[in-house]
């Protein structure tokens, strides 16, 4: 059960929506055993939002996932998240961060995995 929240202070439009849930979907699959079939997605556009002492549009994804990976891995979704989002929001590189969190228990369906 992977899950991307993308928060952002620039605004999202429906299109850039689904194309950024199209290519989370297939970027997920980076992770092994991970599929778009288990990725939940949440997207906050038009945040109020300040980083390195400006509120020029930036990005941030966190990404939570059942389960760990390995640091390659992870750089290797780092690239390709990065890029998508670049992409399709218009924002640099340099303003989007990534947090990771890796999930011990995770419920669904009235159970645990």
């Amino acid at each position: 059960m992977p899950y991307i929240e993308t928060r952002t202070n620039v605004t999202i439009s429906k299109d850039q929506e689904i194309a950024l849930k199209t290519a989370f979907g297939k970027a997920i699959g980076i992770i092994p055993g991970k599929t778009e079939e288990w990725l939940m997605l949440s997207f906050s556009d038009s945040q109020r939002m300040w980083f390195a002492g400006d509120d020029a549009p930036s990005v941030i994804l966190e990404v939570e996932l059942l389960g760990s990976t390995t640091d390659a891995v992870y750089d290797k979704l780092s690239a390709e998240l990065t890029s998508i989002v670049s992409e399709q929001l218009s924002v640099p590189p340099s303003r989007i961060y990534i947090k990771y969190e890796e999930i011990g228990q995770w419920g669904w369906n009235g159970k645990n995995f």
